[in-house]
């Protein structure tokens, strides 16, 4: 599983990705805490509505960021939005009002869409490899995993003796620190090829997901893992301190149990992909989350009987995330793939701009087990979209057949199996210019 990290370039990558993700988990404790001291009861609100301009943040910005980027020194591009990152983090321990949360939020947010999908873009260019990638994924989810269990335990350790303003100055080292790792990675030499016009670099990736089954049904499972995931993120804090009436810290362990669970089917996912597919993986992963969210409506009334769901809930979490980069990288040409991986960035986000107000609103509203049920409702809902969109039958090589085509075109050549009616032909299939639909079996 480790065998990645001995690609130079890929392993201080890697390290930049644990050093910011230790840093905003860490922030992401710490947002909660400070959201509960100015709402009270009422911090799934001004949660909710704080993830919400990181969801518009991250759609409207990521497509441009990355049809501008293809034209930026990668390194430049990254340290840069680092810094910016860090530059935020100072300054969010004096705040004292909801609006300056929101106004540093979305700086905040607007560089992480922009620094996501060209570090996501890169991974696939520096391992070539199906199987060397596959473990990436997973030790890249296994990060964030770790980071979802060791900032909450660290966060609980630390606000034992420091406000949780401190917390913040965690984050400002994990961004520099990050900044500091890509500066020393020897990073992969853009394609000589003629860039892509400006306009399919911004819509290039919508219209792989538009005409791609298999991309169309990793967009409902991401509707799903909203839904799941938006439970846990806002509304753990109203659960676990208005609810139940337990401290700061008792918020942070029920947050390193969903990162428990999400870590442990990371680690045992290289292994399920061998006999699972992507599809069956993550169809697992949003049914389960369904079925948690279902049975929270009735049984977390109290504080074990949460960790407990929020463990499961973060198995079935990392079941529909881990696999999706390899549904990606099979779904485009290399030329789109900075294109796909921000749309998938960004679409993947229109999910959580659905799933995060209405998590915070529903509850503030009404109450938690109200929430529960709701979002039972819309991850349920991606399961039945995924299973009716994502065809069961995915091959590696599509059998298909060209009626545009003359029988001695080159591109036939691949493949080629007579058919009794013309030329037919199995390889990758990918929405390029030969298949400007995706072909039928």
């Amino acid at each position: 599983m480790f065998s990645p990290l001995r690609n130079a370039a890929y392993r201080h990558l890697f390290i930049a990705q644990v050093s910011a993700l230790l840093g905003t988990g860490m922030a992401t404790v710490a947002l909660g805490l400070l959201a509960h001291d100015l709402a009270g009861a009422n911090a799934g609100e001004i949660l909710g509505a704080a993830l919400a301009i990181k969801m518009t943040a991250y759609i409207g910005v990521a497509p441009f960021a990355s049809a501008l980027a293809a034209k930026l020194p990668r390194k430049t591009l990254l340290v840069g939005l680092d810094l910016v990152r860090a530059g935020v983090a100072v300054v969010l321990p004096f705040v004292g009002e909801a609006w300056q949360v929101y106004a540093l939020m979305t700086v905040l947010y607007v560089a992480s869409a922009a620094f996501t999908p060209a570090f996501q873009a890169m991974i696939p260019d520096i391992l070539s490899d199906e199987a060397e990638y596959t473990k990436a994924l997973s030790l890249s989810r296994l990060a964030a995993d770790l980071e979802s269990v060791a900032s909450p335990i660290v966060a609980a350790l630390l606000l034992a003796v420091i406000s949780y303003n401190n917390l913040f100055v965690g984050t400002t080292l994990g961004f520099v620190l990050s900044a500091g790792f890509v500066v020393t990675a020897i990073l992969p030499r853009p394609s000589d090829a003629r860039p892509l016009p400006f306009l399919r670099r911004l819509t290039g990736g919508v219209r792989l997901f538009a005409f791609t089954p298999r991309l169309r049904g990793l967009l409902a499972i991401s509707l799903a893992t909203a839904a799941g995931g938006a439970m846990v993120f806002v509304n753990t804090v109203v659960l676990v301190q208005s609810n139940f009436g337990l401290s700061q810290q008792a918020t942070a362990w029920a947050l390193a149990a969903f990162g428990g669970g999400s870590m442990t089917a990371a680690v045992l996912l290289p292994r399920l992909l061998h006999s699972l597919t992507d599809r069956t993986a993550m169809v697992l992963g949003a049914g389960l989350m369904t079925a948690v969210l279902t049975a929270g409506a009735m049984v977390a009334n109290t504080y074990p009987i949460l960790i407990g769901l929020w463990i499961v809930m973060g198995f079935g979490y990392s079941l529909t995330i881990t696999p999706a980069g390899r549904a990606l990288r099979r779904s485009a040409a290399p030329e789109d793939r900075p294109a796909l991986f921000a749309a998938q960035f960004a679409l993947s986000h229109a999910c959580w701009l659905i799933a995060y107000p209405v998590a915070g609103l529903v509850s503030a509203e009404a109450d938690p087990r109200a929430a529960f049920m709701v979002l039972a409702g819309l991850c349920g809902l991606g399961v039945v979209l995924a299973l009716s969109i994502w065809p069961a039958h995915d091959p590696l090589n599509l059998l298909h057949s060209h009626d545009d085509l003359a029988a001695d075109d080159p591109h036939l050549k691949e493949g080629m199996t007579p058919d009794g009616a013309g030329t037919a032909h199995a390889h990758p299939v990918v929405i390029d210019n030969r298949h400007r639909r995706w072909p039928k079996s």
